[in-house]
């Protein structure tokens, strides 16, 4: 299957593509820790279905020292031992962030709680912000039939340049 276009083959494409990164490097930026803003990218992208995502967020996760363990664990996340209690709070709410027209409640005050008990008001800030960023991108990576696999770990950066 090829991609449907090319974002960046276009001036408004490119705008909103270096916008997006933009707002992505300020989340990169903020003290939510970095394996964290991985997982819950890889998260989300697994449950939207965006293999481009997935392969970037997979590979530079590994290429900054993620285990294989844990990222092979990360969609099954809640039956594993690999993830700190942080963490979890962070992919459940990545979970629940992800599928609010999925007949789910939408964020529960428990997970709402459990995130608040682990993190300080910018890393909420910054998690809140990442969710529905990767959301975002992952929507446009479907929508435009970018593929995955052929993402070399680190070149995120060329991509919205």
């Amino acid at each position: 299957m090829e991609p449907r276009m090319n974002l960046f083959d276009h001036e408004i494409g490119t705008k909103i593509g270096k916008r997006i990164f933009a707002v992505s490097q300020v989340i990169q930026e903020s003290p939510l820790p970095k394996p964290t803003q991985e997982l819950v990218q890889l998260r989300a992208s697994q449950i939207n279905g965006c293999g481009f995502c997935v392969d970037i967020h997979g590979k530079d996760a590994a290429a900054a020292g993620e285990t294989s363990a844990r990222l092979n664990l990360v969609a099954t996340w809640r039956h594993s031992s690999v993830f700190t209690e942080a963490e979890r709070a962070a992919l459940a709410l990545t979970e629940s962030g992800t599928r609010i027209i999925d007949g789910y409640e939408g964020v529960s005050d428990e997970t709402w709680a459990e995130v608040r008990k682990h993190f300080d008001d910018d890393q909420v800030i910054g998690l809140v912000s990442l969710i529905a960023m990767i959301n975002a991108t992952n929507r446009l990576g479907v929508i435009l039939n970018n593929q995955g696999g052929a993402y070399e770990p680190g070149n995120l950066a060329t991509i919205a340049v």
